[in-house]
C-alpha cells in the first residue's frame, strides 16, 4: 500500500511510503532543507521494521531502520548516503501512520561531509496500511 503525507523538520515537505512486504518499505520525500542555505532535497530509503521490540495496547509501533540516498540541490549540490532510524505509529482502524526519525547522512559528492536530519510526519494510506 502507498501512503502520502507531510514531513516536518529538516527537511520539510511531502513524504511518501510504499510497503513492499509486511516488514519492509521504501520511503521518499521531496522537501525543502533550511539548514545553512535553503535547498531542495530529494531522498529515498529502503526500510526494515521491527514490530516485536515495543508493544502498545492499540495500533502498532515498530522501530524502523534502513539505508538510502539523498540529493540536495543548492549552489554546490550534494549527493549522500542516509541511514534513517526511527519509530512509526500505525493506527488501528485508520489508514494513517505518524513517524519520527533521526537520519545520519554522509555526503560523498562533491566532498565528504557528515550531517544529520531529524523530522516528524504523518501519512495517509490508500487502501489502508497492509501490516499485521
Amino acid at each position: 500500500n502507498f501512503g502520502i503525507g507531510i514531513i516536518l523538520g529538516e527537511p520539510t515537505g511531502v513524504s511518501g511510503k510504499l510497503w513492499l512486504t509486511d516488514r519492509s518499505a521504501v520511503d521518499m520525500a521531496a522537501a525543502w532543507s533550511f539548514s545553512d542555505e535553503e535547498a531542495f532535497h530529494l531522498h529515498a530509503d529502503y526500510l526494515l521494521h521491527n514490530f516485536d521490540l515495543i508493544s502498545v495496547s492499540q495500533g502498532r509501533l515498530p522501530i524502523h531502520f534502513g539505508v538510502g540516498a539523498r540529493v540536495k540541490f543548492e549552489d554546490e549540490s550534494r549527493l549522500g548516503v542516509r541511514v534513517p532510524v526511527g519509530l512509526t505509529y500505525i493506527f488501528d482502524g485508520a489508514p494513517l501512520d505518524i513517524f519520527f526519525e533521526i537520519v545520519p547522512i554522509l555526503d560523498l559528492i562533491p566532498d565528504t561531509e557528515f550531517e544529520a536530519n531529524a523530522a516528524i510526519g504523518i501519512r495517509f494510506f490508500f487502501g489502508g496500511v497492509a501490516v499485521e
